[in-house]
Parts: C-alpha cells; sequence; structure tokens
C-alpha cells in the first residue's frame, strides 16, 4: 500500500501548530536584576484559554499514528516479524533523536551547572526544553501495546476504543470526586489511546464507509465538551494553566476526550477536498519536507526561545509593552518571524547530525524476528520511565543535574540499541552479517 499523504498531512499540520502555539504562548520579561522570567499567558490573559481550542492538535499525532502503526504492524506480522523486533526498531526511531537531544541539553547543564549559573534560571531553561517530552513516553507505552491492541481491533472494531473512552470516563470520575491519587496517570495511556485506536479503525475504513460516522462524531464530541465546559467542572483550556483544577490535560480528562472525538471526526470530514489539494505536486513538495522534520521540529523548537531571549532580552534590546495588550500582541508577528528564521537554521545546522542517527539507526536497530528480548523491554521501561521524569520536572529540578533520570536515559537507550548485538552473539553470527529485516 502506498503512503497516504494526508496522513503524512497530518503530522505536518500538527507539529506546525504545536511549535507556533508554544511560540504564540511565550511571553518573556527582563527583571531589574537582569533575570529573565516567563509569565504563564494562559493565567494572566484568562480570554487566551480560547485560543487552544484552535492549537490542542495532539489527538491528530496520535490518529496518524495509530493509523501508520496499523500498517505497519500489519505488513511485519505478514512477513512473520515479531512484537519485540517490531516494537525494537519503531521505538529506536524515537529513541536515537531523542537521545541525541537529552545529552546535548543535559551537557549544556552540567557545564551551567559548573559554571555557577543562577539555580532558577537553571530550572526554568530546563522546563523550557522538556516542555514537550510527555508525548514520548505515552507514544512509547501505546507502540509497545500495539499488537496487543491491534488484536483486539481485529476482533471487536470500533467496540475497542469505546470500552477504552467508557474506562477514561470512570477514571477521569474518580479524580474530579474523590481525588484519587495517581489514578489519573491511567488517562495518558487511555484518553490519547483512544485516539491511537480510532487510527485503526480509520485505516481499516470502519470509520469512512458512511459520512453519518464522521459526522457524529464531531458533532457529538463538539456538544459533549460544550457540556463539559458550561455545565460542568471543567475548565475551556485545553492546555495545562498553573492553578486550574480540575486540568483538561494534567491528567488528560473527559472534556480532553469528547475533544479527542470531535478532531477526528472534524479531520475525516475534511479528509477528501484535502486529498485532493496534496494531489497538486507543488502542494505536496510543501507538506512532505515538514512532516520529514517533525521530530527535529518537536524536540528543538524552544531552543530558538532561548537564542532570542539571550540575544534581546538579556541584552536589553526587546520592547517589553504591558503582557497581553495591543502593543504586546503586534509584536507576536516578528516575534514568531524571528524564532522561524533561527529554527530553520538550526534544522540546517543539524542536518548531518540527521544523516548520522539515520546511519546509527541501520547499525544499530532490532531485527525484525527478534526473541527472547528482555533487554529491549527493560531498556524501553528505563527510558518511558526517564522520559516522563523530564517531561514532569524538567531537564535541571530545582536548578540541579538530574543524575538518575539521565543515567536511566542513557543506559535505556543503550540496551534497546545493544539487543542487536546481543540476538547476532545468540546466534553465533558477527554483527556486520545480520541482514535487517525492513518493517
Amino acid at each position: 500500500m502506498s503512503r497516504d499523504r494526508y496522513v503524512d498531512f497530518l503530522r505536518a499540520w500538527a507539529i506546525v501548530l504545536v511549535v507556533l502555539g508554544h511560540w504564540l504562548i511565550t511571553a518573556l520579561v527582563r527583571e531589574p536584576g537582569g533575570q529573565i522570567t516567563a509569565p504563564e499567558l494562559l493565567a494572566a490573559v484568562p480570554w487566551t484559554q480560547w485560543l487552544t481550542l484552535a492549537f490542542q492538535i495532539m489527538p491528530l499525532f496520535f490518529l496518524a499514528g495509530g493509523h501508520a502503526a496499523s500498517g505497519s504492524w500489519s505488513r511485519a506480522r505478514a512477513a512473520e516479524a515479531t512484537a519485540s523486533g517490531w516494537l525494537g526498531r519503531r521505538a529506536l526511531r524515537l529513541l536515537l533523536p531523542a537521545g541525541v537531544y537529552s545529552g546535548l541539553v543535559l551537557l549544556a547543564v552540567g557545564i551551567c551547572s559548573v559554571a555557577g549559573v543562577d539555580a532558577d534560571t537553571l530550572q526554568l531553561v530546563g522546563w523550557a526544553m522538556a516542555m514537550q517530552f510527555w508525548f514520548l513516553p505515552v507514544y512509547l507505552l501505546l507502540s509497545a501495546l500495539t499488537p496487543a491492541l491491534h488484536a483486539a481491533h481485529r476482533r471487536w472494531g470500533l467496540l475497542v476504543p469505546s470500552a477504552v473512552g467508557g474506562v477514561a470516563l470512570v477514571v477521569d470520575t474518580l479524580v474530579v470526586t474523590v481525588h484519587a491519587p495517581y489514578v489519573g496517570l491511567l488517562n495518558y495511556v487511555l484518553v490519547w489511546g483512544v485516539a491511537y485506536q480510532l487510527g485503526f479503525s480509520w485505516r481499516d475504513g470502519l470509520l469512512t464507509g458512511r459520512r453519518l460516522v464522521p459526522l457524529t462524531m464531531a458533532a457529538g464530541g463538539g456538544l459533549a465538551f460544550a457540556a463539559l465546559v458550561a455545565l460542568g467542572p471543567f475548565p475551556v483550556s485545553l492546555i495545562l494553566v498553573t492553578g486550574q483544577t480540575p486540568s483538561n490535560t494534567n491528567p488528560p480528562s473527559a472534556a480532553m476526550l469528547a475533544w479527542v472525538v470531535a478532531q477526528v471526526g472534524i479531520c475525516l470530514l475534511v479528509a477528501p477536498p484535502v486529498r485532493r489539494l496534496l494531489d497538486h505536486e507543488r502542494v505536496w513538495r510543501l507538506v512532505r519536507p515538514t512532516g520529514a522534520a517533525s521530530m527535529t521540529l518537536y524536540l528543538w523548537h524552544m531552543l530558538p526561545v532561548l537564542a532570542v531571549a539571550a540575544a534581546f532580552y538579556l541584552t536589553g534590546l526587546a520592547p517589553e509593552p504591558t503582557l497581553g495588550s495591543a502593543a504586546w500582541w503586534g509584536l507576536r508577528a516578528p516575534w514568531l518571524l524571528v524564532l522561524g528564521v533561527v529554527l530553520a537554521c538550526v534544522v540546517s545546522a543539524l542536518t548531518p547530525l540527521e544523516r548520522g542517527l539515520a546511519v546509527l539507526y541501520e547499525r544499530t536497530s532490532p531485527d525484525a524476528g527478534l526473541r527472547r528480548a528482555w533487554p529491549l523491554w527493560l531498556g524501553l521501561a528505563m527510558n518511558v520511565t526517564a522520559l516522563g521524569r523530564f517531561a514532569v520536572r524538567g531537564f535541571a529540578p530545582d536548578g540541579r543535574f538530574p543524575v538518575l533520570p539521565a543515567t536511566g536515559l542513557a543506559l535505556g537507550t543503550a540496551l534497546v540499541m545493544l539487543t542487536r548485538w546481543t540476538a547476532a552473539r545468540r546466534l553465533g553470527q558477527p554483527e556486520a552479517e545480520q541482514t535487517p529485516s525492513r518493517v
């Protein structure tokens, strides 16, 4: 089956909105003592929380991911690949760029810590560079569950996301009513798992056989979200706002689940005209590079903010109108333009590194027929734990170097990479003679 251009477009569209959304709400202030602070726009100017309805696009990431995983795992099963082999190869595509990014940021944190950089500044920077990491452990967990989820999908179809959504509603009820500790963590997998599972159904035509299905999803999900916000306890913001309880994202709430369903429905409704547009090669040539660079853009898009902060705010060159004023909004256009230019330079500078990672992937990715892969599963568990820790506390919690998460990420990634080598040793063959199976 040829690549679905619309799925690639969803990835590209989602990453563009994530980047623009993070840049748009980022506000910097130079304090009298010279320190840079970042006031929270969504809390300081409450009406901006409505903007998150346009920029909360993560359901599309998981929908597209589920669609792609369904096709990839189906092909792997047909080629008699194992779940471990398939997962190892898929996970390594995320872990290698995430590991290099984390290593470089941690190196900078270590140098700054030794150099005596202010702890509060270091903590703020470390948080900014890790704010997007929550996606990675959730996606890795869903990837690990894909063989089981896909088996359930083949047997029960749309009953699976319906059941997963029902469990998510029960979990959220416990979170909101009795404030059950840690139970809400399940909804990171359950709510986003609904979008991922709907990707399976989309690929197999269960959502597109009749136009009434996506229309019902869009209308029903939208009305449910409106009711939960207007009549229930949930805020309108689809991005975390400090002090806001309950939150729609920490953990994902019933309102977020309704938004997932609505956004998937809208995505399916607009698919035919967008596909026709993507058939034009000029349009496709604009979309394809963005989708191909989505991981790079996702990981590195906050670095330009730090560069601009150092160049214009630490030096006092940047104008600083009142947060949320007309003048402040007027400066958003040049702010976004400058950040876009800097990010383009960053992506260009990273091109040799991306090529090197592609070569490293081919040399270290597990064989598709991998069996007895306990190092792989242990490595993935360590990675999920470390990435989750970074997502919650940043790269410099309390202004200090995070020794345990950094060690866990390094060892976890090494275990996944070494799985291929250990398998070759068990088979009595040099690693170089192992022929990777493409999945």
